[in-house]
């Protein structure tokens, strides 16, 4: 298991998997290859087939059109074997000839793997489930976020975790203040700020409810519109948890420190997730992004409000588990229907999952671990058409983009 600065990466949306990693990608490559006269690159499966309404092409020719000419082959009807998100890059040199050809692949979180070979972030978590942390956490007496700064032991954590948060905040803000309609056929308006206007005119539960609503809407536009947010821990689901913690720390008065705390936390539960299963929606559909995202959330929720180590693991297991199944089908392959709205409702989700849980003393008979195993074989089970193809599912009528 990684740093869990790979599970929080900032930058631009609509996507961590089909706009950030092909990005970093492309950089990658031309680093390798600055005098190369032409590029082509191929993308494949889930990649080439929502890839329009992510804004992969953009991303590619945004890095490499301005040094060469660029050709990019889509093949949505292939699927490499290693990950459905691959893609292939040549260069070529004034005669023709092909200088490289690299395949990788992205594989979730705007994370790039490549196949047969092991990644140049190492593996520094001794424990990688969360039933061995918990417990090592009950017999030592300290909880989640101490646990990973002890394995860490890295000086950049907390000022990257500081980062995190500012962004965080700010996406949160920056989508309030923004109306409008977003990018794409879809033609959809942006609501955070009617919700917020709204949530205002109530009282008590339904203000607060309306609030996380127009915060998760507010973070969930901005992605929609390529703008800057955190990876938490996909783009598509990055309006779960900065909507959960921007409201606790806005109306209960959690200062700073203690939302680092909660951040360290759910970045931890988020890596678990990614170890032993996978937060690609074209690998295990949406439940791996915002069914993850809301478990962070529940987790980070259930730990300012002073839950036991035992309580917080619950609350996770509850959030994820009721997302076991959701399949992936953006609507002409945009992360804006229903992507949007699911930010929305799992940050609410996340809410009532840490409520439930603390009205427990923690014991369950399903683990967190046993859900994500769970949700890993149910994620493969999915037939492709509902894993980020925009083919099945809400999908289904409606045409990608061209």
């Amino acid at each position: 298991m990684k740093t869990i600065k790979e599970i929080y990466r900032i930058g631009h949306g609509p996507s961590s998997s089909h706009t950030m990693a092909p990005r970093f990608a492309a950089e990658q490559f031309l680093e390798r290859h600055p005098d190369a006269v032409a590029f082509e690159v191929t993308l494949y499966g889930s990649l080439a087939a929502t890839g329009k309404g992510h804004f992969t092409d953009v991303a590619i020719l945004e890095v490499l059109q301005p040094h060469a000419k660029v050709n990019i082959v889509w093949q949505p009807k292939i699927f490499l074997p290693y990950h459905p998100n691959g893609m292939t890059f040549k260069a070529f040199d004034a005669n023709g000839r092909v200088l490289e050809e690299w395949t990788v692949y992205s594989v979730g979180g705007g994370a790039l793997e490549e196949e047969g070979k092991s990644s140049i972030i190492p593996d520094i978590y001794p424990l990688t489930k969360m039933t061995d942390i918990m417990k090592w956490c009950e017999e030592s007496g300290k909880t989640y976020w101490e646990y990973v700064l002890e394995t860490e032991h890295d000086d950049t954590l907390i000022p990257h975790i500081k980062d995190v948060w500012n962004t965080m905040k700010e996406a949160v803000e920056r989508g309030l203040r923004t109306e409008g309609r977003l990018p794409g056929p879809l033609n959809l308006p942006r609501k955070a700020a009617q919700y917020n206007i709204k949530a205002m005119g109530y009282q008590h539960t339904l203000r607060s409810r309306g609030l996380v609503f127009s915060y998760a809407l507010a973070v969930a536009e901005e992605n929609a519109s390529g703008g800057l947010i955190v990876t938490a821990p996909t783009c598509g689901s990055s309006g779960v948890l900065p909507s959960v913690l921007y409201h606790l720390a806005k109306n209960y008065e959690f200062d700073d420190v203690r939302i680092y705390r909660a951040l360290i936390t759910a970045g931890l539960i988020g890596d678990i997730v990614k170890t032993n299963a996978s937060i690609s929606g074209a690998e295990v559909g949406c439940q791996g992004e915002v069914g993850v995202a809301c478990a962070m959330a529940a987790g980070a929720a259930c730990q300012l409000f002073g839950g036991s180590v035992a309580q917080i693991e619950y609350a996770c297991e509850m959030a994820l588990e009721h997302h076991l199944g959701m399949t992936c089908d953006p609507v002409c392959g945009l992360v804006q229907i229903p992507c949007i709205e699911r930010n929305a409702f799992a940050a609410a989700r996340a809410l009532d999952a840490n409520i439930y849980s603390t009205f427990t003393d923690g014991r369950h008979r399903v683990s967190f671990d046993k859900v994500v195993a769970t949700m890993n074989k149910t994620g493969r089970d999915i037939p492709y058409l509902y894993r980020e193809t925009s083919e099945g599912g809400l999908a289904e009528d409606y045409k990608q983009m061209e």
